[in-house]
Order: C-alpha cells, then structure tokens, then sequence
C-alpha cells in the first residue's frame, strides 16, 4: 500500500478503471436508437442520466427465466420495479435481446425467432423517427427523436408491482408478482375502484376486497390517516380523467435525493419503501393491511394463519393436508394453499372396511366466509347434516346454531384465545390412535427393529442374484433398484446406439421379480389401490429408500393384450421428454404383465378439472401451465423424438400432475409409430374415447398428427371451461365444442371460462387460448394447425391469429353422439372408458 500512496498517478489510474468499470456493460447514454440493440449475453444495460436506475435482463433469485426490467441502481439485493415480458419470458442466454426496429417499435427477440416476446406494438406515420430512453425517474419512453417532447408509449402507463414517483396510480392496477423468482401476474391487486366510488382496493385473485382505502374527497392523506405525518416528505395530486368519472394519483418528494416506491408485495401487502439517505437500504414507512393475518386467503385453500409479528412463515397446513408444491412454499408462497393427503371416503360413494370419514376438533379460529346456515335441533344433527353432504367440508354449531361450509376453507386464522370452535371433515385414514403412550412406546420400538430384520433379510436374499439391465430373467428386485443409475446408463446406451432400424427388442427395460413388486404394493392392497381403468388396477409402491413408484397391471379381463403392453414397454422406454410419464422397469412373472412408472403425486387431470371443488385449485396461471406443458410434450412427440409417434388417446385422464403441478402425458398403449417424414396413416382398428376422436378417424379410420392435434384443442377448451365435451346432453348445444363456437359465433367467448379460477385483468390472453382451441378441432384437418404452430400461438401472445372454421360435431348428432368408446372395427361399447386408461397416480 506504501508504494501505491508514493506514486499517486498508479492511485489515479486505480479509481479510473473503477469509474470506467460499470460503464464497460452499458451502451451509449440513456438512450437506444433505431437498429441498436440490448444483449443479455454481453451484461448489457442503460444507465438513467442521473444515474438512478438501470435497465436490462435479470433473472430473479435461482430462476433460470430471463426477463427485461428496471431497478434501481445502487440497492442490494437488486429490488425490480418494471417487467417488460412477465407473462412470457426468456429462455436463451446467448441470444435474448432488446431492439429498437426501424419501424420505431421495442422488440423483445430470442434466437432466430421472428415473432417478439413483448412488443410496444405502435404504429408510426415514418419509419426510423423514435428513440427509447430511460428517464431518471424511472419511466422508460419512446419519443419522437427530433421533438423529444412527443411521447408515444411509456412503461409508466403499463405497471407491474410497482408505483414511482410522477407514475399515475388509477384504474390500471398494480398486480403482484406470484412470487420472489417469478414475476407474473400473481392473485393480489390494487387499484382504483372501476365504479366510480372514488376509493382503492386491495384484491385477492381480482374478485375478493380485503382491504379499501376509503372514499376521497382530494386529499390523499384523508385516505391513509397514518401518513399524515410525512406531509414534509411527499406531494399528492389528484388527477382528474378527461370525462371527469375518475381520475388518478400522482406524488411527488419535496427533496429530490429522496427516494420512494410502492409495491403491492406478492405475499399481499400494499407496502411503501423510502430511502432518505445513508446506507442503501429501503425504510418500510407504511402497509397495508398493517398484518400479513388481515391479507385475504394469504395461505390458500386449507391454509391456515398463525400469525405472529414479524414471523417469516406464518402459514401452515391444517391437520390431514399438505402443502400443494413444496417448490413454492419454499419462497413463501402459498397461492396454492394445502390439499388433502387422503381422499374421503364419500367421494367414491363406499366405505371399504367399514372405514367412515370423521370430524376433528379444532379451537380458536377465526372462520373463514361462504359458510351456508343450516337448521338443526343439535350438534349431532348438524353432524349428521354435513357428513351426508360430500361436499360439506366443516361445520359448526354455537348459539347461532348450524353453519357449514362446502368446498375449500379460505382465509383461516389460528388465534391465541377466543374465536370459535370448527370440525374439520377428514378422511379415516387420518384418524389418530387414542390408545395411549404406551401402545406408542411399542411401535417406537418395533417398527425400527422390524424395518432393520427386514433390510437385513433382503440385502442377504438378493445378493448375487441382481442381474445386469437386458438379461432376460425377471431376478430384479425392486425394493433395492437403483433407478437413477440405471436408466442414465439406458440413456447412454440408446444414444449411443440411436439407429432407427434397430430391433426393437435389442433394448430392454429393468425387470423385475414379481415378488418385490408384490411386497413394495403390500401385496397389491386396496390401501395401495390408485384407480382402475380399462388396462387394469393401478397401484402405488413404496421402495425402502424411499421412493414412490405407481404400479400399472394388466387385468385378466381387460380387453388389452400382449401388443398394447409391448407398445408400452418399447415405445415409453425410448422417448425422453419432461412432459411425458416416465416408465422405470416391467415385471413378466406368473402370467402377469405389469408396468413400473414414476410416481404421480397430484394424480390425473381429470381429477380436478371437472370436480366441483377441486376444480377451484385450478387457478388460471396454472391451467395455462398445464396447457403448455401438454403442447411441448405434443411437439416431442411429433417432431423431436426418435421416432414420430401419435398417441391417439389424449384425454384428462392421460395427463398426470407431479408435485410441482407439471403435467406428463402419459398411457401409449394406443399409441402408434409412423415413420420417418410420414404424419398419417390407415388402420381397421379403431379405438379411442368419445368426445375426443377426430371425425376421420373417428369415421374413416384415418389417423394423423393432425387427430392429435383435434383431441388437444378439445382438452385445451376443456381446461379452460371446466366442463366435459361430452356432458352437454341436456342442453341445446350438445357438446362442448359447439357450446364454444356458438359463444365465438356471438362475440361472448368469456362466458365459456368459469369466474371463480381468475384470469388476468385483460381479457386478450383467454380469447386467444379460446381461438387457438378452436382452430384445432376444426374438422378439415388440413384447416387444423400443427403442434409447432400452436406452440408459436401460446408463446406469442402478440402474433395475430387466423379465424377458425366451424369446428367437427356441432352440426347435428352423428357417429360420435351415438358410439362414446370405439374399441374395433364395427364394434362399439356404452362404458365411458378406452381400451387403456391409467387412472390416478
């Protein structure tokens, strides 16, 4: 350090190369003129003159998306305050960038992609006449270059989550991020009252008012009387509208150096930051509702509140539920509140082994709303009540008398004293031993020792006996399997060898002992029992390390055979997709032929898309999640796999849900291979579900990418409408597709979605998923798009669409309206299933 202070000029040149450091990652200025560009390869920003903010690409906490936003500069962590693309962002480090176009519009671009991102989407008298700056306060301008006063589009008047000074706060709301890696659209707004009555609310999921600021008379510290004393620090001015029925809100700090935002905070607070020197670190000034408890339904469904000041996760599970995605609950986001661990009895209308659901005591709460009274003389009565009614969920009787509740509980709290008494409906196998310590002492002691003899048993009975992947006995055991290493190695070798006139049978899946699947299902319980369709029972398994594997066997009496659990084996085996089922091994053993698969823990689609109170877990987000995910695995299958496969039998019971809410299409036992550049081909064997064949195939026999693509736009309408195809009989319209397309036909296409899943506040993004359905069951299938088309329509939600064409089955009752399953040629059954259906997982 003596020889840098003995010669200044190295200190100079020191600081220089400091100073110059952060300008090395910026482009020219403030400011990006016609044909320059932003890259998020070369860390490339724009620096507000004053040097208060940024604007680049991020990619939020240990999320791999990447989004174009703003922030301000000096503050750490980096807090974003404006997302250009929060409903469809980046995937591709090196190739995500920001242009200027020669037309005059921001153009958001991946790759060699031509349709944007995100767009201004303007139209300009000439061409080459704007410029985009970012301004020192925060708003991000595209100006006429020679008059720079001329502003055609500005992020202040497109807001996140985020109010800035001298940014109008009115009827546009602010809408939170879902959660602090994600900044689309989450379920809590705030904005002013669309009617006219002059006041602002907070919302949940753009229908439920917590939280008003009361009418104003203008003077915004009328509204939040706790301001009142910051008079010395801001300036509030009511803006009215130019027809005078509403207006807006705008601020401004007497001292410029200060700085402030408002954020309506993904966890529901309405919440102010203030920075007025010193350290760079925000000042929380103001909330609200002043505690996170008063935040409607902040731990989703079946969540319940214990609130505590300043306590980081105040939500919990109420007894017999579990958190929906544990992915999300690990950021502090319950939007998916909890869901049962085991299903009640009632819903499958039987008691097995005289096992009854039941009632649990819970005090002290806070009782959520959307209870219904009901008459009742007693407490046992109004038990009664509620268990004879499925839906019936709790209840409670005091001195008001009965009240139940149907559907999911929102917006429990847990209090320390006081509140009410609730019996909470749970299913039997939640039932707690009261047998006493003793009897718990025992289990604590027997069931490790047990546990312990057993592992011992099994590692001495295998050993030696575990046989490498490809030998043809059935000597695995699947209690001890490493699936991990194994299929990496089956990965490897079928890349290695990848030759599409390899037989097929030079590759085989891990079998294994019918034996350990016997003792993993614990011998094929009812307990263990999934679901049942038309290959047979499912079950689900559990491996010592831990693992849960669902267990798919070949009934006796089902009308499936040796081809469909070959197609199966063979064809799964090969295809790699993170939207398709994953199999893990097969069993051939005793006559039985059985399949193994991952574990599916929130089980089939169908499950909750057409229940009436599950189908309320469905939020709009993440319906659209489940579309896309379906579409890419589509795409796999037509395009990228090894090899071109139709799968034939796309329905909600086919798409399973993972922990995480993924769904994987799944059941390929229809499934069929063409080859090479071939999309169709003939068969005399026509099978299927009702409501979900297209017409040629349904009538002809002829089957193509493009049958798939009719039996997705039918699926995508009904995830969006929560209703079946086929369960319009007693209407005028028969079946879904031509409910939809009377309701485009009139301009009303909004009625189809149900209110209660909530979609964003612009009704454009729902249209379009309505039109892209539409398109796809259209009955010409040359007039249908293929699935990489509908995948470019979904992920950009600016390119226009074409209009569709009347969709196949709204014209009247046909071959489809009479035959719900086709199993052969010629031959037609009245059940409501397939050949193949894998039910719950």
């Amino acid at each position: 350090m003596g020889s840098m202070t003995s010669k200044p000029w190295l200190l100079f040149v020191l600081l220089l190369i400091l100073s110059c450091y952060r300008a090395c990652f910026s482009i020219a200025g403030n400011t990006l003129s016609a044909g320059q560009s932003l890259s998020f390869s070369k860390n490339e920003i724009i620096l507000s003159q004053g040097g208060t903010f940024e604007l680049g690409f991020f990619t939020p906490g240990s999320s791999l998306k990447i989004y174009l936003g703003i922030w301000y500069k000096w503050f750490v962590p980096k807090e974003v305050v404006w997302v250009a693309n929060r409903e469809n962002p980046l995937s591709d480090p090196s190739s995500s960038r920001l242009d200027l176009s020669e037309d005059g519009n921001l153009l958001l671009f991946e790759g060699s992609s031509k349709i944007p991102f995100w767009s201004t989407n303007l139209t300009f008298p000439g061409s080459n006449i704007t410029e985009a700056v970012l301004r020192d306060d925060g708003n991000f301008v595209l100006r006429n270059r020679s008059n720079p006063s001329s502003i055609f589009w500005e992020s202040f008047d497109h807001p996140t989550d985020t109010w800035l000074p001298g940014a109008k706060l009115g009827v546009d709301k602010l809408i939170s991020w879902k959660n602090s890696e994600d900044p689309a659209p989450g379920v809590f707004s705030l904005g002013l009252d669309p009617n006219g009555s002059n006041q602002y609310f907070l919302e949940w999921n753009r229908s439920q008012i917590y939280w008003s600021s009361g009418v104003w008379n203008g003077n915004f510290f009328s509204l939040i009387p706790e301001m009142n004393g910051l008079r010395y620090i801001f300036n509030y001015t009511f803006v009215p509208s130019n027809n005078g029925s509403d207006g807006s809100v705008t601020y401004s700090l007497q001292n410029p150096s200060y700085l402030s935002k408002y954020r309506v905070d993904y966890r529901g607070q309405f919440r102010e930051l203030v920075w007025l020197g010193g350290p760079w670190e925000w000042s929380l000034f103001w909330n609200a509702p002043r505690n996170l408890s008063d935040v409607f339904a902040l731990c989703g469904a079946f969540g319940v509140v214990q609130y505590r000041e300043n306590y980081s996760t105040p939500c919990q599970c109420l007894k017999g539920f579990e958190p929906f995605s544990m992915n999300y609950t690990r950021l502090n986001d319950w939007r998916g509140g909890c869901v049962r661990k085991s299903p009640l009895q009632c819903e499958n209308n039987t008691y097995a082994n005289g096992k009854k659901d039941w009632f649990m005591k819970i005090p002290f709460l806070r009782l959520p709303s959307n209870s219904k009274a009901y008459s009742a003389a007693s407490a046992r009565n109004c038990e009664v009540a509620c268990m004879n009614n499925c839906s019936c969920t709790a209840y409670v009787y005091n001195s008001s008398g009965c009240v139940i509740w149907e559907g999911a509980l929102l917006n429990l709290q847990q209090l320390s004293d006081g509140g009410e008494i609730m019996y909470l409906r749970l299913a039997a196998d939640e039932h707690q031993s009261t047998k006493g310590k003793k009897w718990k002492v025992w289990v604590a002691v027997l069931v490790p020792t047990t546990g312990l003899i057993l592992c011992l048993f099994i590692c001495f009975s295998t050993k030696g006996k575990l046989k490498p992947v490809g030998e043809k006995a059935s000597s695995n055991n699947l209690l001890v399997f490493d699936f991990d290493t194994e299929l990496d190695a089956i990965n490897e070798e079928m890349n290695t060898n990848n030759n599409m006139k390899k037989k097929e049978n030079d590759f085989e899946l891990p079998l294994f002992s019918y034996e350990s699947v016997s003792i993993a299902t614990n011998n094929f319980s009812a307990v263990n029992k999934l679901g049942e369709g038309g290959y047979g029972p499912v079950y689900k398994g559990k491996l010592l390390r831990g693992r849960e594997v669902a267990v798919k066997m070949l009934s006796k009496r089902s009308g499936q055979g040796n081809e469909e659990f070959r197609n199966e084996t063979i064809l799964i085996a090969k295809l790699q997709h993170r939207n398709l089922v994953r199999i893990l091994g097969c069993c051939i053993e005793r006559d039985e032929k059985i399949l193994i698969y991952e574990y599916m823990p929130n089980q089939s689609l169908d499950v909750y898309l057409f229940d009436p109170i599950k189908n309320k877990m469905l939020a709009w987000e993440t319906r659209v999640h489940i579309i896309e995910g379906i579409a890419q695995g589509l795409l796999y299958l037509h395009q990228y796999s090894r090899l071109r496969i139709i799968h034939r039998d796309l329905k909600p019971s086919n798409i399973l849900l993972d922990s995480e809410m993924n769904p994987k299409i799944s059941d390929f036992g229809m499934a069929r291979i063409v080859g090479g550049n071939e999309t169709k081909a003939n068969t005399n064997r026509i099978v299927g579900t009702y409501g979900y064949m297209s017409p040629e195939y349904a009538i002809g026999g002829l089957y193509s990418i493009k049958s798939d693509v009719f039996s997705f736009g039918v699926l995508l309408l009904e995830i969006i409408s929560g209703k079946k195809n086929t369960g319009f009989y007693n209407s005028s319209s028969l079946n879904l597709l031509r409910y939809a397309w009377e309701l485009w036909v009139d301009d009303r296409s909004l009625e189809l979605i149900n209110p209660t899943i909530g979609y964003p506040s612009s009704s454009s993004l729902p249209l379009r998923f309505i039109n892209i359905g539409l398109l796809c069951v259209q009955e010409s299938p040359t007039d249908r798009p293929t699935m990489p088309d509908v995948v470019s329509m979904i992920s950009n939600e600016h390119a226009p669409l074409p209009k569709p064409k009347q969709p196949a089955f709204t014209t009247g009752r046909n071959m489809m309206d009479t035959n719900p399953t086709i199993d052969t040629a010629g031959n037609c059954s009245n059940n409501s299933v397939t050949i193949s259906t894998l039910e719950a997982r």
